[in-house]
């Protein structure tokens, strides 16, 4: 698969998820009410997905909760994916947390406490 046709599919998957989830279809009281997912990594041979996760409330413990809400309703997903995509395997999902939001954030506060002209 050309790493075009590789770049769609991920992004049909992103788009897929974050539409279960704005839409509520996935109905785990666990999952937090900010949450998305910010990006798709599929496996070459595309049996493989893993989804990165965040959470707008930068809190570990509400992003780990999600994170593992998601997996628990990893097969629901699949197969809503497997009827959104029409494609002739699903890959198979996983979730991680990206916390390359929060860690921008810190870099950020780090590099405004170096400059005591703004405070």
């Amino acid at each position: 698969m050309s790493q075009y046709s590789q770049d769609r599919l991920e992004s049909r998957i992103e788009q897929a998820i974050n539409t279960m989830i704005v839409q509520r279809e996935i109905k785990n009281p666990k999952l937090g009410q900010f949450v998305s997912v910010t990006r798709v990594s599929l496996s070459k041979d595309n049996a493989y997905a893993t989804a990165y996760v965040s959470c707008l409330v930068q809190d570990n413990n509400n992003l780990q909760r999600s994170v593992d809400a998601l997996q628990r309703s990893a097969g629901f997903i699949q197969s809503r994916l497997g009827a959104v995509l029409r494609t002739r395997n699903t890959p198979q999902l996983r979730f991680e947390p990206d916390t390359s939001i929060f860690e921008a954030h810190e870099v950020n506060r780090l590099i405004d406490s170096l400059n005591p002209e703004k405070q």
